[in-house]
């Protein structure tokens, strides 16, 4: 014991001193006494403010430091300090990583042929099995050294376990059974037992944190009645919540574990499959209210993999090297099924293996000799960000042939650079490969021509911005940069796979000619049919059997660019909401009014989070039967969205707002909502301001007059936001252009504050860049904030704001229409996904807006900021503006719904540089934007509040 205290002390200094490090990298110098109480137990992000993003970097220097590989579920998993040194003190003898020139590279395996004549996915596998069984299928990369290959035949044979277990337990041709499980062998065998028990397997993405299993399956319960899946195969720590599940979904009847199924198998399954049976349901990332999963068939997946096999001259010699996740289409399909059904290997990691340590992905294509992978955007920026030259050395990346870039906005200065980069270790520049898809399509819809470098389209800004019609302009000079001038340019995301086609359409579903913007719709064989058990969505996909995609672009010379998204999509947490279906539910509880229930959104931007809200009218008045119906309505609400709505406001008859044909106006009853009007019903504005005018006449009655006042002013303020808010939502949408939406809205937003009377002054626009982007970082104090500031900036800019919104019909669309940017902050992945995507539209020439606390309430008090915006700025090389806004809180307060007459200030700060691309001067530009906000909005600093009240506990 005491020979092994020494060397784990010094293991616990050096962790603890990193810790500190960046804990006081992050904090102002004011804030170093409460630094100093860093300890193994202190919490990485409730205590010292280490967000995702934080973590990420946190593991990179242990790592570094230690020189260890770490696991990729401790960037999940690991909570405190402690926690990282259990798993330093275990990496200690795990093998070195697979890293560096003394690789040996894989042999390639003997040529095969593609099943051609395989009409379901199990006839692939049989087929495979029947002509080579022991040929590598898959290598599994455990992210400790260990390589796991599995083969046509061990994927068969444990497979057949798993579909005579399900056949045992009652499934058959038709029965979805969901998975959710982490990139493992487990995973292959499940998904392949369930084709071959005849079933339709349906993805669900796994827990990153196996403390967080309870609340994660719950937020599946939408999918899991959806799919009407009696069988969820999961890991064993789901087990104890079937119950909870069962209770929760209505159809589910078994939670089992992939061991369990092979041990009870008993007769071996005999499920006979036609080519149009479903395949498998798409679900869009753990959709939950009125989910949307995608209807794939057999014939739907084999057209799209056979297009894409041919586009891309695809044999069984080509090695396919992946970490993109198994529970999402590009994974799933691209990776696996094409894997699948032309034989070459794949050599596949988990997600996490490549966040934590991004080198792992190309040296597996060193290894491997790899020639066909990707990822979204973000991986690349990744890569370029990440890797330091010591880690590449030896490296070779000369078998690459297609590294395709798609699932998001593609940056071509990221692709240039990382070609540029990379180039010294042997990839190609024809290798870059911008390509379009969607689950609708089955996955892929346009490819570039193969062997050809990485091409875009500069177009004329102001004639596309005017009228959506990309007129080319002269390419982009090498020191010029897309904001410096009025163009814009796009990458070609290449033609239609074989046998599919696209066109473009305006709003009203008229085709329109080369080069002018709108909607992208496509045709062909592996379009899918619909949604499962979705009519209403189904219906909106089609337009005379033509399927939407939801994005906007235009075609020149029969090639494809993509500008932006279109569809409405509300993602909370990687999942879709839909506010019909808790309506009905909650409008079904006796003693709540039928059809008179709203459901909504609360834009929230600086907690990256939107808030759910449930608005339904009781004629109830006694308190406990009140209480009563508010528990019934969160059961509810947990039972249809997996999770709780952020609040539950009880009205009075006629409160909910409907149009003249009887539907619920949501976004009329959200602005009742964020503006305090809820209780007040659709009494006539001039008999309500008659009768606070006659209480204010009671000069015997100061409090009632007092009051009146405040009402009167309050009922003025809403009537005010009520003929303008619609008027400028309409506007913006209508306008289609972002700058034009802002300009209206801005000056929407000045008028709202003028005929307020609202007194209010805004200094320091002088500091605003006139001629390069910037990022520009503000405190949030108030739901008024965003209307100040669209107020206060003259120039348009790029609201950052949390990826629920994205799709919610109202503020999502509004947002939208001004050009905002939308970041999840509940998958890390996809968090440095939307970073990326920030980054590349500031350098792209547009400043984007944050609000870097994160959460705020009643108490006065400027919160600590994450790192995201800081980040996007030291990696784009754009200065900072600092934004203090002061008065807002005391206008309307967290928690108030009766707006007050108050001053208001926005006072702008001069721009700030970083002083490096990396996360230090990130940090520092944190530090300093912080202060400067600090010194201007007029509150305290809460943090050095909190560190003080945890010092005297």
């Amino acid at each position: 014991m005491n020979e092994d205290s020494s060397p784990r002390r010094n293991y616990e200094d050096a962790l603890l001193g990193i810790v500190r490090d960046m804990s006081s990298a992050m904090h102002p110098a004011a804030e170093a006494e409460a630094e100093a109480a860093v300890s193994l137990d202190s919490a990485l992000e409730g205590e010292l403010g280490f967000d995702s993003l934080t973590r990420a970097e946190l593991l990179t220097r242990i790592e570094q430091s230690f020189s260890v590989s770490l696991p990729e579920q401790v960037l999940g998993q690991a909570d405190t300090p402690r926690a990282l040194l259990r798993a330093l003190l275990a990496a200690q003898d795990l093998p070195p990583d697979a890293s560096g020139t003394h690789l040996r590279q894989a042999r390639p395996a003997p040529a095969a042929q593609a099943p051609d004549g395989a009409t379901t996915l199990p006839d692939v596998l049989r087929w495979h099995l029947r002509s080579h069984p022991e040929r590598t299928h898959i290598v599994l990369l455990d992210g400790d050294g260990t390589d796991t290959p599995i083969s046509f035949a061990q994927l068969h044979r444990r497979a057949a376990a798993i579909a005579a277990g399900l056949a045992a337990r009652g499934v058959e041709a038709g029965t979805t059974v969901a998975i959710m499980l982490p990139t493992s062998p487990e995973y292959f065998y499940s998904f392949c037992g369930i084709l071959l028990a005849g079933g339709i397997p349906v993805p669900l993405y796994p827990p990153a944190r196996l403390a967080q299993i309870g609340d994660h399956l719950q937020r599946h319960a939408g999918i899991l009645a959806n799919a009407q899946a009696p069988i969820l195969i999961t890991v064993a720590q789901a087990r104890p919540l079937a119950a909870l599940l069962k209770a929760g979904t209505g159809t589910l009847q078994s939670v089992l574990t992939p061991q369990e199924l092979e041990d009870g198998a008993s007769a071996p399954a005999q499920a006979m499959l036609r080519t149009h049976d479903i395949a498998l349901l798409q679900y869009t990332s753990g959709s939950t209210g009125s989910p949307k999963g995608v209807v794939l068939t057999h014939a739907n997946l084999l057209a799209n993999l056979r297009a894409m096999g041919k586009a891309l001259a695809v044999g069984s010699q080509d090695v396919f090297v992946s970490w993109l996740p198994l529970y999402h289409d590009m994974g799933l399909i691209g990776a696996w099924l094409g894997s699948l059904y032309y034989a070459y290997p794949l050599v596949v990691m988990s997600p996490l293996a490549f966040l934590a340590r991004p080198e792992r992905w190309l040296w597996a294509i060193h290894k491997y000799r790899g020639t066909l992978s990707g990822g979204p955007n973000f991986a690349y920026e990744l890569c370029l960000r990440k890797l330091a030259s010591t880690n590449l050395a030896g490296l070779d990346l000369s078998s690459w042939r297609f590294a395709f870039n798609g699932a998001e906005p593609v940056s071509l200065q990221t692709m240039r650079a990382f070609l540029e980069r990379f180039a010294r270790h042997g990839l190609r520049p024809q290798a870059a490969a911008p390509v379009y898809g969607l689950a609708e399509a089955s996955l892929g819809l346009t490819f570039p021509p193969l062997g050809r470098a990485l091409a875009s389209d500069c177009i004329d800004r102001a004639e596309f911005t005017r009228a959506a019609v990309a007129m080319p302009s002269r390419p982009l000079g090498e020191r010029e940069s897309p904001g410096q001038r009025e163009t814009l340019e796009f990458p070609s995301c290449g033609r239609p796979l074989p046998g599919h086609e696209v066109r473009i359409v305006d709003a009203t579903g008229r085709e329109l000619g080369e080069r002018h913007e709108g909607l992208l719709q496509f045709r062909g064989p592996s379009a899918t049919s619909g949604y499962f058990r979705n009519p209403v969505q189904t219906r909106q996909l089609f337009d005379r059997g033509w399927l939407n995609t939801g994005d906007y672009a235009y075609i020149a010379a029969d090639e494809v660019y993509i500008t932006g998204r279109a569809k409405e999509t509300i993602v909370r947490g990687g999942r879709n909401i839909y506010p019909y279906e808790l309506e009905q539910a909650v409008g079904a509880i006796p003693g709540i009014r039928k059809g008179c229930v709203a459901v909504f959104g609360s834009p929230d931007p600086e907690s990256g989070t939107e808030r759910i809200v449930v608005m339904a009218e009781t004629t109830e008045k006694d308190v406990q039967a009140r209480r009563a119906l508010h528990r019934q309505a969160l059961q509810t609400a947990l039972d249809v969205l997996g999770m709780p709505p952020d609040h539950i406001a009880l009205v009075p008859p006629h409160s909910i707002l409907k149009t003249s044909s009887g539907k619920i106006r949501r976004a009329a009853c959200r602005e009742r909502f964020e503006h305090g009007r809820l209780g007040r019903g659709v009494q006539a504005p001039w008999l309500q301001i008659a009768r606070f005018g006659w209480r204010a006449l009671r000069p015997e009655l100061r409090r009632g007059r007092q009051t009146a006042a405040g009402l009167s002013y309050a009922l003025y303020t809403w009537i005010l936001f009520a003929t303008l808010a619609p008027v400028t939502w309409l506007a913006a949408v209508a306008l289609h252009r972002p700058a034009l939406g802002w300009t209206f809205s801005h000056h929407a937003a000045r008028l709202l504050l003028r005929l307020g009377a609202v007194p209010w002054f805004v200094q320091g626009l002088e500091h605003l860049p006139r001629d390069r982007p910037c990022v520009l970082v503000s405190n949030h104090a108030s739901y008024l904030d965003g209307i100040v500031l669209v107020a206060a900036l003259p120039t348009p800019v790029r609201m950052v704001a949390k990826r629920e919104l994205q799709g919610q019909r109202i503020p999502g669309t509004y947002l939208a229409s001004i050009g905002a940017d939308f970041i999840d902050r509940f998958d890390t992945v996809r968090e440095h996904e939307d970073v990326e995507r920030v980054v590349a539209a500031v350098r792209a020439g547009h400043s984007a807006l944050f609000f870097p606390e994160g959460t705020f309430g009643r108490a006065p008090g400027l919160q600590a900021f994450r790192s995201g915006a800081f980040l996007a700025a030291a990696r784009a090389g754009a200065p900072v503006v600092p934004i203090a806004i002061r008065g807002t809180r005391s206008v309307l307060r967290d928690g108030q719904w009766l707006p007050r007459r108050g001053p208001i200030g926005v006072v702008i700060g001069s721009p700030l540089w970083p002083d490096g691309a990396d996360w230090p001067a990130a940090m520092r530009l944190r530090n300093t934007a912080r202060a400067e906000i600090l010194h201007y909005c007029g509150e305290p600093d809460a943090r050095r509040t909190t560190h003080r009240d945890a010092r005297q506990e």
